[in-house]
């Protein structure tokens, strides 16, 4: 991949997510929350590569995958006014069908346009499939990785904002606020699952699932910056103070300092 190929790209998503924006303010502050996780993944792709010690050619095909991959935001948000692909579309294969349909990648090598597209397909799975090759297993991983590293960020920043005046806060709450977990999303938790949208009822069922992505992290310098940037203690913060949340939250960072122990 060439450098005239990526300033395409970034141009043409440039101007693709321009075209969302309007005078609902509602909309554009979510347009915009989306916009710039997309541009702040592409910096956590490029952290991953360089902890990976990738080649020159394999970071351009990260920072693509990084900005593209939540291509199918926007137009999900514009149709449905929600996030929520329960509720609406999934929104990692709307993102696919509009690169095919906009013929975006039309430029790149047939096997660097696989990588991208597969990338984008399957980063929101609750779990990756079977039989990809190492370069499309290697870069579906990195996504996720760096997908969590910036939500993490993202839910540290806004759960405050939300709290000090949840009336006027312009993002979009997907679940209902009340101050209860689901037992069946603690059990999950606590027993190494991973956890399904479809199972959460709750704000703090999703702060719960969130937590459990430690445990789909697949690289080490992804558990080293949610770790050090104490993500997972913000997140436990958030949640109530119960003798079953302490439980979680010996597990979870349990489990993470293990893995990064083993790394030493």
């Amino acid at each position: 991949m060439h450098q005239q190929q990526i300033d395409k790209l970034k141009a043409w998503f440039d101007d693709y997510v321009a075209g969302f924006y309007s005078d609902d303010q509602y909309v554009n502050a979510n347009i915009k929350l989306k916009e710039m996780h997309s541009r702040r993944v592409c910096g956590e792709m490029l952290y991953l590569a360089d902890a990976l010690a990738l080649s020159d050619n394999q970071k351009a095909i990260a920072r693509v995958i990084g900005q593209l991959h939540d291509i199918g935001r926007f137009e999900q948000f514009k149709r449905y006014r929600t996030y929520s692909d329960t509720k609406s579309v999934n929104h990692c294969l709307l993102g696919l069908e509009i690169l095919r349909r906009t013929n975006v990648l039309g430029d790149l090598d047939p096997a660097e346009r696989q990588i991208v597209e597969k990338a984008v397909e399957y980063h929101g799975l609750k779990e990756l499939p079977g039989g990809l090759t190492d370069q499309t297993l290697l870069f579906a991983r990195m996504i996720r990785d760096a997908d969590k590293i910036d939500v993490f960020r993202v839910v540290a920043k806004y759960q405050k904002l939300y709290e000090q005046n949840p009336d006027k806060f312009m993002l979009e709450v997907e679940l209902a606020d009340e101050p209860h977990c689901s037992p069946e999303v603690i059990d999950a938790i606590l027993s190494g699952q991973l956890i399904d949208y479809s199972r959460l009822r709750t704000l703090n069922d999703m702060r719960l699932m969130q937590l459990g992505w430690v445990y789909d992290v697949n690289f080490t310098p992804t558990l080293k910056r949610i770790r050090q940037r104490k993500f997972l203690d913000k997140l436990l913060d958030c949640l109530p103070q119960t003798q079953e949340i302490r439980r979680v939250g010996e597990k979870i960072l349990t489990y993470v300092d293990s893995r990064l122990k083993k790394q030493e």
